[in-house]
């Protein structure tokens, strides 16, 4: 019979199925036709889907920046360290020299050495020792009877006239003369009512008489102010005793009345003793 008879044609039978002997080929054959491929795992099928390739793909993309990011920051951390630490050491140094708090505490003294010299000390931290008063002059001790006040005032004659170098002799004369005129009291003048504006011990009426010695503005002895003030009046009187000529041969009348001119020429001579006693107690 032909083969090319239709007849036979449909009486062959149709070829078995075969497959490849070839291990590593994954074709499946059918007769002359490709045998379809087996369907895909589940996994792999989402791993070819669009969306899941678009989110993994943003995901690689997402953890690629984070580890450059941080491969970055380390860097930059690292580049940092550097001025971080100089910077904390600029603020050290900073702080030793000068605090910002208003509670601020002194700076350790240093040490002295053999090397470096002594520091010198603020003039704010030593404190400055306050001047000594001087010492109050002590009182006379009062003799021949006199006051403590009265002392005091035949303290201040004797003084002036040891000043002007004037011998003890004239000393007596100048004190016996003060006992005289005024009791060795401080007078002020009612009729001056000015002599009462300076310190005084007692109020005489005498005219214008005023002071120790009883002198008299009126007559050029000084101003009122002047003769209230005891130096000034004894002073005022040595001058005038020094101007007598012979004044230390004289008797202490004599000498006292030529400068005092007073109307008891006689009555100075009666303190001649006190007066003596009173001036060695003064210059002994």
């Amino acid at each position: 019979m032909h083969p090319d008879d239709p007849s036979e044609q449909k009486q062959q039978d149709p070829q078995p199925t075969t497959r490849s002997t070839d291990p590593a080929s994954t074709e499946r054959t059918t007769g002359r036709h490709r045998a379809p491929e087996p369907p895909p795992r589940r996994g792999r099928r989402l791993l070819t889907s669009t969306p899941v390739r678009a989110a993994l793909a943003a995901g690689v993309t997402c953890c690629l920046g984070v580890a450059a990011y941080a491969g970055t920051r380390d860097d930059t951390v690292e580049r940092r360290k550097p001025l971080a630490e100089a910077v904390a050491d600029r603020a050290a140094l900073a702080d030793q020299r000068a605090s910002r708090s208003l509670e601020r505490t002194a700076a350790p003294t240093p040490t002295p050495t053999s090397a470096s010299p002594s520091p010198t000390p603020s003039p704010t931290a030593t404190k400055k020792k306050a001047p000594k008063k001087p010492p109050k002059p002590r009182k006379p001790r009062p003799v021949a009877g006199l006051t403590q006040a009265q002392m005091d005032n035949a303290k201040i004659i004797v003084d002036v006239g040891r000043e002007l170098d004037v011998p003890q002799r004239g000393l007596v004369i100048a004190v016996a003369t003060a006992m005289q005129e005024s009791n060795l009291y401080n007078y002020a003048s009612g009729v001056l009512p000015e002599s009462q504006n300076y310190p005084h011990q007692a109020i005489g009426w005498d005219h214008d008489s005023v002071g120790l010695f009883q002198q008299r503005p009126s007559s050029g002895w000084g101003t009122v102010q002047d003769l209230m003030r005891p130096a000034y009046a004894a002073k005022a009187f040595y001058l005038a005793l020094l101007e007598v000529p012979g004044w230390q041969d004289m008797s202490l009348t004599v000498a006292a009345q030529t400068v005092q001119v007073s109307a008891f020429p006689d009555a100075y001579a009666q303190h001649e003793e006190r007066a003596t006693t009173v001036v060695e107690a003064l210059t002994s």
